[in-house]
């Protein structure tokens, strides 16, 4: 565009430009541009998580190897630190304080490490996975991708690290006289279970952790004080005998309580059904469902947020 002036010379003037007068978004939207690091809808993200599956199963696999390899017994602590944590709590809980209550020494021993293997699990996923973002920056930060993937990765590690430890715990309950029968194949549905009820509870954490690292410091505290109140060591029900009914219940019906006296049932035959509150396998499903879509749901909302800041 040019206009003559009076002198006789030629002044060029810019043509207005088209994008004149739009807004950043208005922009965006007419060039099809989109947010760096966006989070995805949430049926988007479950698509982009499952397509990450290889890699999930790989990351997991990995960081189970590695976990002992600086150690002369290797994967052998796998399966001797909940049976040394066990011993710890027979020699204290069933021979000084006599917490096995009711209960012979056929039943009390595989009880105790049955209820120690299973609340590892669940404590262990949750200590991964308060740290799954925060500890793991580097990798949030270089690359691009879903990051449920990593308190997913870190709850299916410590599932794979209980499929060792149950050889033990068969060997203990086949050796105090629990044989195998059809009540072993309950196991498979309770471990299903507790696996999403962890996985659920390592997502929460997670973000809770990516936001507030110091929380990795506090968590064992609430974890030990969760396990006393589990009934890891005692029966809730010989040891809160004669206590109001309400007490009982409400402990009895805790998640890592419930999956506990579920595997009991399902491994040890003198743990009978009597142990177990009413309508326990709905309330272990309730757990389970409510975690861990909860728990997805919660993580997926702070997506664009984790690593920056």
């Amino acid at each position: 565009m040019s206009e003559t002036m009076h002198d006789g010379t030629v002044a060029v003037t810019a043509a207005a430009s088209p994008d004149a007068g739009l807004t950043a978004a208005e922009l965006a939207a007419k060039y099809g541009l989109s947010v760096s690091g966006a989070r995805p809808s949430l049926v988007e993200y479950v698509r982009q998580l499952w397509g990450r599956r290889h890699f999930i199963l790989a990351f997991s696999q990995a960081k189970l190897t590695a976990q002992y390899s600086q150690a002369k017994l290797g994967q052998l602590w796998q399966v001797a630190t909940p049976l040394l944590n066990a011993a710890v709590y027979f020699f204290i809980f069933g021979l000084i304080l006599h917490a096995s209550r009711g209960m012979s020494r056929d039943v009390y021993i595989p009880f105790l490490v049955t209820g120690v293997f299973v609340f590892t699990f669940t404590q262990s996923s949750v200590m991964s996975g308060v740290r799954a973002i925060s500890g793991n920056l580097g990798l949030v930060r270089a690359l691009h991708f879903p990051r449920a993937s990593l308190p997913i990765s870190f709850s299916l590690q410590q599932l794979q690290q209980l499929l060792f430890s149950m050889l033990v715990l068969f060997a203990v309950a086949i050796g105090f006289g629990s044989y195998p029968g059809l009540s072993w194949l309950l196991i498979v549905p309770v471990l299903v279970l507790q696996f999403l009820f962890n996985t659920g509870l390592a997502l929460i954490v997670a973000r809770m952790g990516a936001k507030t690292p110091d929380l990795a410091q506090l968590m064992p505290f609430l974890l030990r004080t969760w396990m006393y109140a589990s009934g890891v060591m005692f029966s809730i029900n010989n040891m809160l005998a004669g206590r109001p009914e309400w007490i009982v219940r409400a402990l009895q019906v805790n998640p890592v309580a419930i999956y506990m006296d579920l595997m009991r049932f399902a491994l040890i035959d003198g743990y009978g059904s009597s142990h177990l509150p009413p309508h326990v396998w709905a309330i272990a499903l309730f757990w389970a469902v409510v975690f861990f879509a909860g728990g997805f749901v919660y993580f997926w909302k702070a997506e664009e947020r984790y690593g920056r800041g």
